[in-house]
């Protein structure tokens, strides 16, 4: 594959960007948490050539900045995307969000509908949704009380509770044993690197029940979202699994459903194949064919 690396600015900031050159309409890949834009490597050979494919770390991950004090939330992220949309300027996109990116993408795409040509969502979440289930390091470091004991613990020892935490849980993201073992290790590097990607894991476990509850008054609003929304769950992920998927498709009216038997929440990486099929199959906004 083709692959240009660069760097685009937000402020005085630097977001890390890798582009494969290909055919319009491009597609916009946006990684989950706790992960980077790595998170699909496995999927983007399916798609690139021929469709052109952007990736991108946001800020505080991968290879991007990690400014100290920034306000690492679900509100600061679109100005992430919008950044990388605008340098050069991206438009029409099609969005692809996976886990904690849904709710961002989702805000991106209901605030400029006329620049989204479709919308794809993967295992991701949005608004309180009934059987929504954070992992367990999730809710460990999420829940308020439990957080605070949770950090100072994770500390201890050069981090190992943190390093042992993060491969035991990210592990159980990935189906495949070898996928497992090279991709846990390249995904936890930025927490080994200086500056490290803790801050933003841990602010954004903070900001993630108030996002998830904020979200609930724009339930409306993405009923009368008509770009074209194609939905694709790990049918087999415990977390956000196949009723938050039915969920999606309920408030998202037009939306397409599909759960992809065998995968779980890495749903790109388990079945990469599959994945890259249902978008490539996507039909756009306007009817340009993908």
């Amino acid at each position: 594959m083709v692959v240009q690396e660069r760097s685009v600015q937000r402020g005085p900031h630097r977001i890390h960007v890798r582009e494969h050159p290909g055919a319009e309409l491009p597609i916009v890949l946006m990684h989950g948490f706790p992960d980077n834009l790595h998170l699909y490597d496995r999927l983007i050979p399916h798609l690139s050539p021929p469709r052109r494919v952007v990736a991108f770390d946001f800020l505080g991950w991968g290879g991007s900045d990690k400014p100290s004090g920034f306000p690492y939330s679900a509100a600061s992220r679109p100005d992430d995307l919008d950044a990388v949309l605008a340098q050069p300027r991206i438009d029409p996109v099609v969005l692809v969000a996976h886990d904690a990116w849904g709710p961002p993408a989702i805000d991106w795409a209901l605030a400029h509908p006329e620049r989204v040509a479709g919308l794809v969502l993967l295992n991701t979440y949005y608004c309180e949704m009934p059987t929504l289930r954070p992992p367990e390091a999730i809710w460990l470091f999420s829940t308020p009380v439990v957080r605070n004991v949770a950090r100072p613990l994770s500390r201890m020892f050069g981090n190992w509770i943190f390093r042992r935490m993060y491969r035991w849980q990210v592990g159980r993201f990935i189906r495949d044993a070898d996928v497992r073992s090279e991709f846990v290790p390249l995904l936890y590097r930025q927490f080994e690197a200086t500056p490290s990607a803790q801050p933003a894991f841990f602010r954004l476990n903070e900001d993630l029940r108030p996002t998830i509850r904020s979200r609930n008054h724009v339930v409306p609003k993405m009923r009368a979202f008509r770009r074209p929304v194609r939905i694709i769950f790990g049918e087999d992920d415990p977390y956000l699994n196949a009723g938050v998927a039915r969920r999606f498709h309920e408030l998202l009216p037009g939306s397409e459903l599909f759960l992809v038997p065998g995968a779980g929440h890495f749903v790109q990486m388990d079945e990469p194949g599959a994945v890259a099929q249902l978008i490539l199959a996507m039909p756009p906004a306007g009817g340009r064919k993908l």
